[in-house]
């Protein structure tokens, strides 16, 4: 059975997937779709993490990032059911206790609904803005995986001693509510495959082509079963940009649109190919467009993904 998230709008708007309506969008619609994700069976909603955004990328990426602890805490208090993950958390530009202080938190409000997804970060600047280490980020993201492992456990006084962070003796209420909580490890880099295969709950690979897709999935989990893992991962993909229907507007060329049953249709090759979590984005032109379309896909296409 392949599970369906989604990329909450507003939160982050890059042009790259960010529609027109997100510009002028607010709080209230940032709720009324998580709202929605959370009635309608969505697995997850997501939230992204930039601390600052130089000049030289903000015409493509824009300076619209909503803190990520923040924003997911937000929403836990506006819903009942829908996990709440990080999509992806740049770990390396906070110290292990303070990112373990503010996950654990929101995992303990929510009732035990957080995913901690982490990455590497591609930003210089902004990891230079705050005196983290750009140059080592894969090698800071491996220890911190580890540091985080400890400092979301049961233990109320974490230790880790690592060659770049060493704490104990120290502290942390409240505890998460989750007895683990799961890390997803995020990047197609043949680096964070090996990191997703060795150290993740999970896998989120970062646009790549169904082709290349499977190619990834099968080195992942070569390199996990040559490691000795035996714990489960949750493989995800990201799909094509999606309309339930025939829309009456230009919806770009790689969208995928048309009756629920082609859409279902093409989308279980992703679970053919080991992919157990996908996480879907709508075109739409409004809030209301977007929610129509979340149910619809919920109501219509969901079911034949079964």
């Amino acid at each position: 059975m392949v599970v369906y998230g989604m990329q909450l709008p507003v939160q982050s708007q890059s042009a790259l997937y960010a529609e027109p309506w997100e510009a002028a969008a607010g709080p209230e619609d940032l709720v009324a779709v998580a709202r929605a994700a959370d009635a309608h069976g969505f697995d997850y909603v997501a939230s992204c993490d930039h601390v600052a955004i130089p000049r030289r990328l903000a015409g493509a990426m824009s300076t619209v990032w909503y803190d990520t602890v923040a924003t997911l805490s937000f929403l836990a208090a506006a819903t009942e059911r829908v996990r709440l993950l990080s999509h992806v958390a740049v770990v390396g530009l906070r110290h292990p206790l303070v990112t373990a202080k503010a996950y654990a938190t929101l995992d303990h409000l929510s009732g035990g609904r957080l995913v901690l997804g982490v990455g590497a970060g591609h930003v210089q600047e902004e990891f230079e803005a705050v005196g983290a280490d750009f140059a080592g980020r894969g090698a800071v993201l491996d220890e911190t995986i580890d540091a985080l492992r400890a400092a979301l456990g049961p233990e109320e006084y974490p230790e880790h001693r690592g060659e770049r962070f060493s704490f104990g003796g120290l502290g942390q209420l409240p505890r998460p509510a989750q007895e683990r909580v799961p890390v997803w490890v995020g990047g197609s880099s043949p680096a964070a495959v090996r990191r997703a295969a060795l150290k993740g709950d999970g896998w989120l690979p970062q646009g790549d082509p169904r082709g290349r897709l499977a190619e990834q999935i099968v080195r992942l989990k070569r390199l996990r079963e040559e490691a000795g893992v035996e714990a489960p991962i949750t493989v995800g993909a990201i799909t094509e940009a999606l309309y339930v229907g025939e829309p009456a507007w230009e919806t770009g060329r790689r969208a995928l649109t048309g009756k629920p049953e082609a859409l279902a249709e093409s989308l279980r090759a992703y679970g053919e190919m080991g992919v157990h979590q996908i996480q879907v984005r709508f075109r739409s032109r409004s809030r209301t467009e977007l929610t129509d379309q979340m149910a619809a896909f919920a109501a219509e296409v969901a079911p034949h993904l079964r």
